[in-house]
C-alpha cells in the first residue's frame, strides 16, 4: 500500500513518511480485486509495466504519469485512487495532475486527428488525380493509395507518431 506524504520530486510522486501529517492510502489493491484483476491485467489495461504495479502496491515511487494511467484503466480520477488525502500540499498536486492529464489528453488527441485528417485530405486529392488519369494507371494509383497508404501510414502512427507523443507527455512538469 502507499502510506505516507507524497511529494513532487523532479517529476517523481516520492512515498515519505512523516509523523506529522496525514497518512494516505492508496486503493490500487483494493480497486483491482473488486475487479477481480490480476496484477498484469491491471498493467495491460493502464499500458504501465507489471513491476511498475507491483512497486505502486507496494508503496515505491512513481512517475507522476503513472498515477493518470491506473486511474484511467479503473476508469476513476487520481484522487479516487487514494482513501484520504488530508495533506493539502498533496492535494493541490493530485489536483493539478488531474487537470495537466486532461489538457494533455485533449492536445494529444488533437494531434492523432490532425494527423488522420491530413492523410485523407492527402487521399482525396490523390482519388481526384488518378480518376483523372485514363485505364489502369488511375485504378493502381487509387488502390496503391488507399490500401498500400493505410498500411504505412498506421505504420509511421505506430512507428514514429506514438513515440514521440509518449515522449512529449510521459513527463509532467511541476
Amino acid at each position: 500500500m502507499l502510506a505516507g506524504v507524497r511529494r513532487v520530486v523532479g517529476g517523481t510522486l516520492s512515498l515519505q513518511s512523516c509523523e506529522d501529517e496525514s497518512m494516505n492510502e492508496s486503493r490500487i489493491v483494493q480497486l483491482r480485486q473488486e475487479r477481480g484483476w490480476t496484477q498484469e491485467k491491471l498493467a495491460t489495461e493502464s499500458g504501465v509495466g507489471v513491476r511498475t504495479v507491483q512497486r505502486l502496491e507496494s508503496g515505491n515511487d512513481a512517475s507522476l504519469e503513472t498515477p493518470s494511467l491506473i486511474a484511467k484503466a479503473f476508469k476513476v480520477t487520481v484522487r479516487e485512487l487514494f482513501v484520504t488525502i488530508d495533506n493539502t500540499s498533496f492535494n493541490e498536486r493530485v489536483e493539478s495532475l488531474e487537470a495537466r492529464a486532461k489538457v494533455q489528453q485533449v492536445v494529444r488527441d488533437r494531434t492523432n486527428a490532425a494527423w488522420r485528417w491530413l492523410f485523407i485530405g492527402v487521399g482525396i486529392a490523390v482519388s481526384f488525380v488518378s480518376f483523372s488519369l485514363s485505364g489502369a494507371w488511375g485504378a493502381t494509383l487509387f488502390l496503391m493509395y488507399w490500401a498500400g497508404g493505410t498500411l504505412i501510414f498506421l505504420a509511421l502512427h505506430q512507428l514514429i507518431i506514438e513515440p514521440h507523443l509518449n515522449e512529449k507527455f510521459s513527463s509532467v512538469p511541476e
